[in-house]
């Protein structure tokens, strides 16, 4: 999928542009999906919020699982460290959400991400951005396609289907709520598509979106009135 500039930001810094293609490539190599192992007691929802060009919001919550229980909400606020630059996002947004992440005084087993994780172009989605520099497990739940092909699910709850990018199954996009538009689904690092599925799935109670990441969002424009 090809990244085209917006016309109302400069034209990307070609040393900038480099340093990130190559910190992207070097990360590429140390993703990992796989089968989770771990007992699964506390997941976190994370999500943010960019407040004009050069100030972010970022929240964390915390959640008891399998009951969902809200533990923990922390948020950060901070100036953006790094310019637009198309096609890598996350490295704006993560660090701001790491320093949100430190002000849990509990460590989540798991962390569900609003946005994507291994479906994207270069497979690194900020769950991924996120998993690996926590080295955690991690989740993406986008509301919204990046790259890839799919067959609509059926309409009710449960229902899925692959999301394919380069003749990968890069996550699923799932039917969370009967007759809803689906979310996109796929793992981050440490985790696999099938868990990964099954969580989103468990998480998502009475709405479209998973709790955590619900609540994430929920609590990030709460926030951000306090800015």
């Amino acid at each position: 999928m090809p990244y085209y500039r917006r016309f109302d930001q400069p034209a990307p810094d070609p040393a900038i542009l480099a340093r990130l293609t190559e910190q992207q490539r070097q990360m590429q190599e140390r993703i990992i999906i796989q089968k989770p192992d771990f007992d699964l007691r506390l997941i976190a929802g994370c999500d943010s919020s960019f407040v004009g060009e050069d100030h972010i919001l970022s929240v964390f919550v915390l959640l008891s699982y399998p009951s969902l229980e809200v533990l923990e909400k922390v948020w950060h606020y901070g100036e953006v460290e790094l310019p637009y630059v198309p096609g890598f996002l996350s490295f704006r947004e993560a660090p701001n959400l790491l320093k949100a992440y430190e002000k849990l005084h509990q460590k989540p087993d798991l962390i569900m991400v609003d946005g994507h994780g291994i479906s994207h172009p270069r497979r690194l989605g900020i769950a991924t951005h996120l998993g690996l520099h926590l080295n955690k497990p991690t989740i993406g739940v986008a509301k919204k396609v990046l790259v890839g092909r799919y067959k609509e699910p059926a309409l009710h709850k449960g229902a899925l289907s692959p999301l394919e990018y380069k003749g990968e199954v890069v996550g699923n996009v799932l039917r969370t709520k009967d007759n809803v538009k689906p979310v996109f689904v796929s793992p981050g690092h440490l985790m696999d598509l099938q868990f990964a599925t099954q969580i989103a799935l468990a998480c998502a109670v009475k709405h479209k979106l998973p709790e955590p990441t619900r609540l994430a969002d929920h609590f990030a424009a709460v926030f951000k009135k306090l800015v």
